[in-house]
């Protein structure tokens, strides 16, 4: 398993809120960024700006997605790198589930 987003990128992912049940990060990536190979927990994204990113998990498998404004996502446990592939920044907020 890859160490924490928190960990691996604190220029991109921001703690806003933790207890014993949850985590609020915020993310946000700027146009061309990529992050390192890092691990979430089960989680909850809703995005707050349009975007687009593409994902590559563990295998090297990579998932390219339009973040569109007010949408969310459920997401189960992944370690995986994100790369900001659009022209804007990204904003998203993740709730993982503990």
């Amino acid at each position: 398993m890859a160490a924490d987003a928190v960990q691996v990128a604190p220029d991109v992912y921001k703690v806003l809120f933790e207890n014993d049940r949850v985590r609020l990060l915020e993310a946000r990536l700027q146009p061309g960024a990529t992050t390192a190979m890092h691990h979430h927990r089960d989680n909850l994204v809703y995005n707050l700006v349009d975007g687009q990113a593409a994902f590559t998990d563990e295998s090297g498998e990579t998932l390219e997605a339009p973040l569109a404004s007010g949408q969310t996502m459920w997401f189960p446990a992944v370690d995986h790198s994100t790369h900001n592939t659009g022209s804007t920044e990204i904003r998203s907020l993740l709730f993982e589930l503990k």
